[in-house]
């Protein structure tokens, strides 16, 4: 039977750091971004709350700035090595994000087989934010049901790899998990843990594993 493979981005495939956190970097409001993460990640604040905010603070972003963000990012090592085995073993790999999909969709070009992020408007922004098309952490597990069913698989085939509380829904369906570099909100859920910066090694903990 094949797997599915399901990658979070913010501080799992990208090292200590968050995709608006990166954009925002571009614009020269990091420490905003930051604090906007900080909140989220309190639950001082709601995805809706936080995507406003975002949207805000990109008000003059480019797609240029959007490039060189993705570009110049922290990335783990190997991710297009690990994807490609996945394929070449015949199963699936997918990335699902709370990030905004126009920077999680460029992973596409890497090798993953479906990306998901929440829905901004395109860049230059000129509409707002609609917030049914954001995504929150039980997303993820519905996300995670919807490809089971294109690739033929079930959630007894999947691998979660994360490292944050907006994985443990997804944590808590999967037989297999890795937490990648993780925060204390996957203490007892992950059935792997790792600290690193070489996404092949966390593959390699959960490869074989069923």
């Amino acid at each position: 039977m094949a797997r599915l493979h399901l990658f979070d981005l913010d501080g799992t495939l990208l090292h200590g750091t968050s995709a608006p956190v990166e954009i925002s970097r571009q614009l020269g409001l990091e420490a905003q971004a930051v604090e906007l993460d900080r909140a989220i990640s309190a639950g001082r604040i709601a995805p809706p709350e936080y995507a406003e905010r975002v949207h805000s603070l990109w008000a003059e972003l480019t797609d240029a700035q959007v490039t060189a963000a993705f570009d110049g990012a922290p990335w783990l090592a190997r991710i297009p090595e690990v994807w490609a085995e996945i394929r070449a073993a015949g199963d699936y790999c997918a990335v699902v994000s709370l990030s905004p999909s126009f920077f999680v969709d460029r992973l596409l070009g890497w090798g993953a087989h479906a990306t998901f992020g929440s829905l901004f408007p395109a860049v230059p922004f000129v509409d707002p934010v609609d917030p049914a098309g954001l995504l929150d952490a039980a997303a993820k597990v519905t996300i995670a049901d919807r490809l089971c069913a294109e690739f033929g698989v079930g959630r007894a085939d999947c691998v979660a790899y994360g490292d944050s509380m907006s994985d443990r829904a997804l944590f808590s369906v999967v037989p297999v998990s890795v937490a990648v570099n993780a925060d204390g909100h996957l203490a007892g859920l992950a059935t792997y843990s790792y600290a690193g910066r070489d996404l092949w090694d966390a593959y390699e903990l959960a490869r074989d594993a069923r």
